[in-house]
């Protein structure tokens, strides 16, 4: 298995997202980015941690490639967007993807700049593509919170 992590606004949608995905084998919704050790939702939530909601996943490269998870990753969401997605609004909700290997990093930068050169966006692509530090599990309340809710949110890519 191969590790992933990717912020894209509110984990709860972004872990659904992702979820749906074949060969996407284990997902969780947490915290990467930031200073604050063992941070809670509260604590993120101030904007104050330095961590984006994020959503850390394991899969299977020989049903689902990285290239193929960046392209879910572009769908659902707005890479365009400084720290807000939607109504959701503040640092905590940045677009990053969190690479795990410098392989991850090429790929990342190179589908961005792919992504950018098409002329399909707007604006500037704002995502963060940076080494990945510790990933926080959120509370478990957050696990799979649209699943167990209702669906809805504003990710919406399909794979």
């Amino acid at each position: 298995m191969t590790r992933a992590t990717f912020a894209a606004g509110c984990f709860w949608a972004v872990e659904a997202v992702f979820r749906k995905c074949p060969g996407v084998v284990s997902t969780q919704a947490g915290y990467m980015g930031g200073e604050f050790e063992h941070p809670t939702a509260a604590d993120v939530n101030s904007g104050r941690t330095g961590h984006a909601e994020a959503v850390d996943l394991e899969f299977d490269e020989n049903v689902m490639s990285y290239d193929q998870l960046l392209d879910v990753f572009w769908e659902c969401h707005d890479p365009t967007s400084l720290n807000r997605q939607g109504t959701d609004i503040g640092p905590q909700y940045r677009s990053a993807i969190f690479c795990h290997t410098p392989e991850q990093r090429t790929a990342a930068t190179q589908s961005r700049d792919r992504l950018q050169a098409r002329g399909k966006l707007t604006r500037r692509i704002v995502t963060q593509i940076v080494s990945a530090s510790t990933f926080w599990r959120a509370e478990e309340r957050h696990q799979r919170y649209l699943e167990r809710h209702g669906e809805g949110g504003s990710a919406q890519a399909i794979c």
